[in-house]
């Protein structure tokens, strides 16, 4: 399976092994690509991809291994609770990525770590939440119907 989305990066993610919770990591890998256009400005005579343009990647294959998606669901990335970056991410590197999943209050937590043909490259944590399950933080519009409704409770 291969996944593509808007963001700060052209390429796309392909799942290369959808892992096993609690027995084997997923895996992925993408192709940085020297036409990717923040190479433009990043930096001029020395192309170094950004730092979020690798989390953006490891969110990508993060979202097409999560397990156990409930039908219906609408997973979103609740948090980068940390990121580490250990070497530079350069045009034509193959970005490889692993994840380490577990299941916490609801939520699908990942440890991520990326790394390139040199090594390393980075350590994300991410965690993911159902906005449709029950009980779930709801999307910007609902927040904000909820604000005003509380605000109007406040007034009376």
């Amino acid at each position: 399976m291969t996944t593509a989305a808007c963001g700060p990066v052209d390429g796309a993610v392909e799942v290369v092994d959808p892992g096993v919770p609690g027995e084997r990591p997923a895996r992925c890998v993408a192709v940085v690509g020297a036409s990717e256009k923040v190479f433009a400005g990043h930096f001029p005579g020395f192309a170094i991809f950004p730092g979020v343009c690798v989390v953006e990647y490891v969110q990508r294959g993060a979202l097409a291994t999560l397990p156990e998606r409930e039908p219906g669901g609408r997973w979103v990335l609740a948090a980068v609770e940390s990121s580490r970056f250990l070497s530079p991410v350069s045009p034509g590197d193959e970005l490889t990525s692993e994840y380490v999943w577990s299941r916490k209050d609801g939520a699908w937590r990942c440890r991520a770590s990326a790394a390139t043909g040199r090594g390393p490259a980075a350590q994300i944590r991410l965690r993911f939440e159902n906005r449709d399950a029950p009980g779930a933080e709801g999307g910007a519009e609902e927040r904000r119907d909820q604000d005003v409704r509380a605000r109007g409770a406040d007034a009376g």
